[in-house]
């Protein structure tokens, strides 16, 4: 069965206020669009569409509820995943996400104290994990992802230091001192922010080990950052008036404008700082990142596709005027440097590329087809018709053009910022017609 489904963008304050419209082919409400939910989370599930009459107008959570095994399948109670357009016109809050046994935990903690799921001060909001892919359909897509190796952070703070003088250069040395001190390992080479190609090896993204305890220096750094005080106020100015004396002529050009672009928009903040101990990524379009829990990241700019476990857990760092819980927050970021977490797809057959993470719960599909497909500026030639086989409930988003989706018992015609719910026995769906859509399945 295929159900059509929509939803209202959320309005965070970040969005964009045309980019969604224009993607999908609708009218901007005149607000701020930051993310088009396409799932069952209860917190903003889809919405059934009159093109299915039986359930129209009504909650897909809810739909689901009354009958999972005929929606999900066999074993399934919930939706496993949320697809999510997201546009971002400024910076999102530095954030990391948590694994199941921390989710289940902390859920489970904050309902025994009696906090309102929807209440400001909330950290875990459901008990999942939220593991995330994000591909690019801008141009560009800007963000902060991972931690940098400590070899590349020197040379960064070296330069900031050779732009600054008198008390600035003595708190950008101590800080510099301070973030590799006690560790000789951290000072071992492995790789840098600029190899954006580099792929990061395989991480359970609900297991991932999480580095708690005191004497990690990358943890140590971190905390003294988010705790503030006068140390911190005087480096926070220092690095802002460094990475503007030299943005022009630095090698870390990208990561000093961000500096200065944050400093504007959240002056005084810890994160602005913290900025600069991160991957700083630029994802050309089709490209994909890749986030596990505990990966602490913001992303900066752009429009994309964001595939995740159905999930609103959000532990935040700075850089944002909602909540901020430093103690757990350092109890959920993995302190680890990492390469650049980019996902390379594959291709099964003609027309479709599979973007794979070892995420339990989600993969993302993209597909092609006609000479005349383009998404947001850029263009893809496909056949006229492919097939993909589904293993799970589907969840199907058309970005341009129109296509038409065969399954074992129903079809249906989607165009231009349509989307359905596709239940599992479809079996093998066939595609065809002149167009891109994005599939979110269960791997």
């Amino acid at each position: 069965m295929f159900v059509g489904i929509t939803n209202t963008p959320r309005d965070y304050a970040w969005g964009s206020r045309t980019a969604i419209a224009e993607l999908l082919g609708r009218q901007p409400s005149g607000g701020p669009e930051a993310e088009l939910w396409l799932g069952a989370h209860p917190a903003c599930p889809s919405v059934v569409t009159d093109a299915t009459p039986a359930f129209a107008g009504r909650a897909l959570d809810a739909v689901i509820a009354e009958d999972p095994a005929r929606f999900l399948g066999p074993g399934r109670t919930t939706l496993p995943f949320l697809l999510k357009v997201l546009a971002a016109d400024q910076p999102l809050s530095l954030q990391a996400h948590p694994n199941t046994a921390q989710a289940e935990a902390g859920f489970a903690r904050e309902n025994e104290a009696g906090v309102a799921v929807d209440a400001a001060e909330r950290n875990y909001r459901d008990a999942s994990a939220k593991p995330e892919l994000l591909l690019a359909l801008s141009p560009s897509f800007e963000a902060l992802a991972g931690f940098q190796h400590v070899s590349t952070l020197r040379l960064l703070f070296e330069e900031l230091i050779l732009f600054s003088s008198g008390d600035d250069r003595t708190a950008l040395r101590a800080f510099t001192d301070r973030l590799a001190d006690g560790d000789p390992a951290l000072a071992a080479s492995t790789g840098s922010s600029h190899d954006v190609a580099a792929l990061n090896p395989p991480v359970s993204a609900t297991t991932a080990p999480v580095h708690t305890g005191a004497g990690n220096p990358l943890r140590d750094t971190v905390e003294w950052l988010l705790r503030g005080g006068d140390d911190v106020e005087t480096l926070i100015g220092a690095v802002v008036r460094a990475a503007s004396a030299s943005a022009g002529t630095s090698s870390f050009r990208r990561e000093f404008l961000t500096v200065g672009r944050l400093a504007e928009l959240h002056p005084g903040d810890p994160g602005v700082v913290l900025s600069l101990l991160l991957n700083r990524v630029s994802l050309g379009q089709g490209q994909a990142l890749f986030l596990t829990a505990g990966s602490i990241h913001a992303y900066l700019e752009g429009l994309g596709i964001e595939l995740m476990t159905s999930s609103d857990n959000v532990l935040r760092g700075g850089l944002t005027g909602k909540h901020v819980d430093v103690g757990e927050l350092l109890d959920v970021v993995v302190f680890e440097q990492r390469p650049v977490p980019l996902v390379q797809p594959d291709s099964p057959v003609p027309g479709v590329e599979v973007f794979r993470t070892d995420a339990d719960d989600f993969v993302l599909a993209q597909v092609a087809l006609g000479d005349a497909a383009a998404v947001h500026g850029y263009r893809l030639a496909g056949p006229d018709s492919t097939t993909f086989a589904l293993t799970g409930p589907a969840i199907v988003l058309v970005v341009s053009g129109g296509l038409r989706i065969d399954g074992a018992t129903d079809r249906i015609t989607l165009a231009r910022g349509d989307a359905a719910l596709i239940t599992p026995d479809e079996g093998s769906l066939t595609f065809s017609g002149s167009g891109v859509a994005f599939v979110a399945t269960t791997p």
